[in-house]
């Protein structure tokens, strides 16, 4: 991994509210220490909730209201069909001129394998974006070749990102752990912005997140007491 200072991070999602389950308290610790973190959430949730024809600006607008906790104003949306997402070469040039326009040093995204520890974190959107993202860092936002439009209409030159982190892989794959104790009461903020999804407001799941994410920081070594998040990370500056 490149030690070289991490100035921005992009976020890639299928879904509102992905980010803030998955790497809320990462975000957060990211953004108190300067990085300027920007998300890119390829859906906008419609298929959810009460299904209704405006479910869509609902979950934009929870999404922006999260970010807002945990210290990100740039968002966007691409669109994307809820529940039916592909790593089609749309979704890959879709995401790759937003790495171009942001310039990230790290992109975080969710694992394209499947966690059989905890299939639900594994939804087909899930993965099909994580499969679009890890094509959009490698080869094509580098290429000057791949989407030409986004070089020759757009004026989007290539660029290399370095580390791409991967959410919701599996376990035995997860090589780096952020502390987020000081950070869990964002990350909680965060998810009862998305007052629509009714399960994030509740006490019972943040008990369960303050459990899940001590026994993740017991298996770093972090010590009692602490909460982790804990990614793949991946060197990609080659």
């Amino acid at each position: 991994m490149s030690t070289a200072k991490v100035r921005s991070a992009l976020v890639v999602t299928a879904h509102p509210d992905d980010v803030d389950f998955g790497a809320g308290g990462t975000v957060a610790v990211w953004t108190s220490a300067g990085i300027e973190v920007s998300y890119c959430v390829c859906t906008s949730g419609e298929a959810s909730g009460d299904g209704s024809p405006g479910m869509a600006a609902v979950r934009e607008a929870e999404q922006r209201a999260a970010a807002a906790q945990v210290g990100v104003t740039d968002l966007v949306f691409l669109g994307h069909p809820d529940g039916a997402v592909t790593a089609s070469l749309d979704l890959r040039r879709d995401i790759t001129r937003v790495i171009r326009r942001v310039r990230p040093d790290r992109v975080l995204t969710w694992s394209p394998e499947i966690n059989w520890d905890f299939v639900p974190t594994s939804h087909p959107d899930h993965r099909a974006v994580g499969e679009a993202t890890f094509a959009a860092v490698y080869p094509d936002a580098r290429n000057p070749h791949a989407h030409r439009s986004l070089l020759d209409d757009e004026g989007l030159e290539p660029w290399v990102v370095r580390e791409l982190w991967l959410a919701d892989g599996p376990t035995h794959l997860r090589n780096q752990a952020v502390d987020i104790t000081d950070a869990f009461d964002k990350k909680m903020a965060a998810l009862r912005s998305h007052a629509s999804q009714a399960g994030p407001t509740g006490d019972a799941i943040e008990e369960d997140l303050r459990q899940y994410h001590a026994a993740t920081a017991a298996r770093f070594g972090l010590g009692d007491g602490r909460l982790a998040e804990a990614f793949q990370a991946v060197d990609t500056s080659r």
